[in-house]
């Protein structure tokens, strides 16, 4: 993969706590459709944003079904951006680190997710253009 046209993106965050792992998501569609080859390293919590069990719910608090209420879940937006890279020919190489997912317990993740270490990330920076952290607090 040529690091001119490759970003690194490191997630912390798990799913629903903050609204940075959204906007990490946010940045890797914008570099899709600028044509840049994406690799995600998720480590701690982030780990989750993937898990393939994620369902919507109902919000009982307004009286809402789960149709009604129509809560996203990150496992549906990862998949549309992988989906996104391959229709633009491009590259989304998403790697959960594997020690991370087996402390969370969160080993079922969507088709396209591999399981990793943090030699994945350090490579993945060594490929990149540039790499953006994107921390807990």
């Amino acid at each position: 993969m040529s690091a001119e046209k490759t970003l690194t993106f490191v997630f912390n965050d798990p799913p629903y706590e903050s609204a940075r792992s959204t906007t990490g998501l946010r940045l890797i569609d914008a570099a899709l459709r600028k044509g840049f080859n994406v690799q995600v390293f998720a480590y701690e919590g982030a780990v989750a944003l993937p898990f393939s069990r994620q369902i919507p719910h109902a919000n009982a608090v307004h009286g809402r079904d789960a149709a009604a209420e129509d809560h996203p879940n990150p496992k549906d937006w990862i998949s549309a951006l992988l989906d996104e890279a391959r229709e633009r020919g491009l590259r989304l190489d998403w790697v959960n680190c594997g020690l991370c997912v087996d402390e969370r317990g969160v080993g079922e993740a969507i088709p396209g997710i591999r399981r990793g270490s943090p030699a994945d990330f350090a490579k993945f920076a060594e490929e990149s253009v540039n790499t953006l952290v994107i921390p807990s607090r």
